[in-house]
């Protein structure tokens, strides 16, 4: 029996049964051929959630022979791609194109549908999430049927489904909006805690795309501001990018993490001389080279959406938590923005929001530090993120999303006997 594991080795399963669908079509039999053998189904992308959301011990479909661009409609700007497609190689066939999304977030790992499935979000911009800029998709309901979902035909499904948390089918393909390809400028500055705060509102409103991260057990913030520019794009150096995002941001930065989990009382200072390290830099480049960046140090994480209103009272909330406690983070809080969109089981449906991000080293029990922080958060209407850990129940979820009933309508009427479900989507999304 095959052993899946993943990213975060958080989440392990021993499926019954893999397959490697290269088609809908395959997918269709796969599903059905399921149905027959009362096995639960599940395709994961490439293990990006931290939670179990992928987990079973049914029937497991592989995604790697679902990739691919299919079509390209100029006139309409959009693109439709398999499923399993990762978002690497969907940005780099998209600028071979000279096409672009309009956002995205800091990691292209994962498949398009897991991305999209789990909410996967940037910051700033018209559009935050690539569910967002989902314009239509096909899907393999429980009874097998391949629907396909846009404006004009399943709409109510096309609705909810993008962010479906992989509770009602399995995605085949799905056709994004895109724009032609853009140049990006990115200043990154470091700042301290009070101005940084005190600006926020400012800085988020005065560039494209606005985040910040604070190191905590200091003073000392990192800020980023990208911006679309009409000038020609400007690269960092292969040496610079090479020595500050391949050997200070993940080496030098696996090694202080090293030392940390080993001497923990440390932290504080090596957090310290990191941030103080830091000085300004600026580049340009197409936007999946500026929005994203590499990751080889494994970590845990839980992010949860709050009201934009309340999103820097909670993270202040959040230091006085940490600076009284404890522990040691080695970790930066991640802090962005977000518009409010209309996706059912978003994060940010109906509410501007800033979206908080936690994280603890693999090798580091993050339970204390999270459910601390967590309970924080949830008093300030958090949501959270679908694909990070978290302790919610659809008891206390139910509340906080206004259209929590018309995803579970449309679930209950296209995977009635719950062929796609499994203990996690049980305790977030209930039976």
């Amino acid at each position: 029996m095959a052993t899946w594991t993943n990213w975060a080795g958080l989440a392990t399963a021993h499926p019954a049964q893999e397959l490697t669908p290269h088609d809908a079509g395959e997918v269709v039999d796969a599903v059905v051929a399921a149905r027959h053998q009362n096995l639960a189904v599940k395709m994961p992308g490439t293990g990006h959630s931290f939670t179990d959301i992928a987990v079973t011990e049914g029937l497991m479909l592989r995604p790697d022979g679902l990739r691919g661009i299919l079509a390209v409609d100029r006139d309409a700007r959009t693109v439709t791609a398999l499923a399993g497609t990762p978002l690497r190689e969907l940005n780099t066939a998209l600028e071979r194109l000279d096409l672009s999304l309009h956002n995205m977030g800091d990691i292209e790992e994962q498949t398009l549908a897991g991305a999209i499935s789990t909410g996967t979000h940037g910051t700033g911009g018209a559009v935050a999430s690539l569910s967002d800029e989902v314009a239509g998709l096909e899907m393999v309901t429980g009874d097998g049927t391949l629907v396909r979902a846009n404006a004009d035909e399943n709409a109510d499904i096309l609705d909810v489904a993008r962010v479906g948390l992989g509770a009602l089918g399995i995605i085949t393909s799905i056709t994004m909006r895109v724009e032609p390809l853009y140049i990006l400028e990115a200043i990154e500055t470091p700042m301290r805690w009070d101005q940084a705060l005190e600006e926020f509102d400012a800085l988020v409103a005065d560039n494209d795309h606005f985040e910040m991260f604070w190191f905590p057990h200091t003073d000392r913030l990192l800020t980023k501001r990208n911006n679309r520019t009409l000038d020609a794009p400007q690269p960092l150096s292969r040496f610079r990018g090479w020595r500050d995002d391949e050997f200070l941001a993940n080496r030098a930065f696996g090694w202080a993490n090293r030392l940390g989990n080993a001497r923990p009382r440390l932290v504080p200072r090596i957090n310290d001389l990191a941030a103080r390290a830091l000085s300004e830099r600026r580049y340009s480049d197409v936007p999946h080279k500026v929005f994203t960046s590499r990751r080889s140090v494994r970590f845990r994480e839980m992010e949860y959406a709050v009201p934009r209103e309340f999103g820097l009272q909670a993270l202040r909330e959040v230091r006085r938590l940490v600076e009284c406690s404890d522990w040691r983070i080695g970790f930066p809080v991640e802090v962005r923005a977000v518009p409010a969109d209309e996706v059912p089981l978003s994060t940010a449906y109906g509410r501007e929001t800033i979206h908080l991000a936690f994280h603890t080293n693999a090798r580091s029990d993050h339970r204390e530090y999270f459910n601390a922080v967590e309970d924080i958060l949830r008093r300030y209407d958090g949501r959270p993120h679908w694909g990070k850990l978290h302790t919610r129940t659809a008891e206390d979820l139910e509340a906080t999303y206004p259209l929590w009933h018309r995803f579970q309508t449309t679930r209950d009427r296209i995977d009635p006997d719950r062929l796609f479900t499994n203990a996690y989507l049980d305790r977030v999304l209930g039976s």
